[in-house]
């Protein structure tokens, strides 16, 4: 499939079914997570995978993940991570997000459902799964088998602004 093909393709699934993803699959995914371009290739992402029934439990503790069978907490190292010297802002963030996003677009290419979720409780999630102080859970990314139609590519005509809205050349 070619990349415009699939992130058109790509939405966000808010109700799976109870099969087991694949380890296969999963290892494509972290595999797709651990080739993520990230600033000065610091890679300051940490990703914790929950997939166990407890694991499970402790997550709905501080997500609604929608009953995905498997999560990804997506996490950034602020001890290990590229800062820009101009302005001492830390890459963590952006690090983070480029990584849940191949993660996403790994899934869908596998034929996997996924939510990106960032409306969690962060003390919750960091106390339920130990998490130290130098990282920072960033997203959380519910990952399965769609139990819904999925929403149609088209949609993007209709449901994202036009290019001429948010693109300028040279100056704003």
């Amino acid at each position: 499939m070619d990349f415009l093909a699939l992130a058109k393709q790509r939405c966000s699934v808010r109700k799976y079914k109870q099969d087991v993803v694949e380890k296969e699959k999963l290892d494509k995914i972290l595999e797709a997570a651990r080739v993520a371009p990230t600033a000065a290739n610091i890679q300051s992402h940490r990703l914790l995978v929950v997939n166990s029934k407890e694991g499970l439990q402790k997550l709905s503790k501080g997500v609604n993940f929608h009953g995905a069978p498997l999560a990804i907490i997506v996490c950034g190292d602020h001890s290990d991570v590229f800062v820009r010297p101009f302005d001492k802002q830390d890459m963590v963030m952006v690090d983070a997000t480029i990584v849940a996003d191949h993660i996403v677009l790994e899934a869908e290419d596998l034929g996997l459902g996924s939510c990106w979720l960032t409306y969690f409780e962060p003390a919750t999630i960091r106390k339920e799964f130990n998490i130290p102080n130098n990282l920072e859970p960033v997203a959380i990314i519910a990952l399965g088998y769609a139990d819904v139609a999925k929403a149609s590519p088209d949609r993007h005509a209709r449901d994202r602004k036009a290019i001429e809205d948010f693109v300028y050349y040279e100056s704003f």
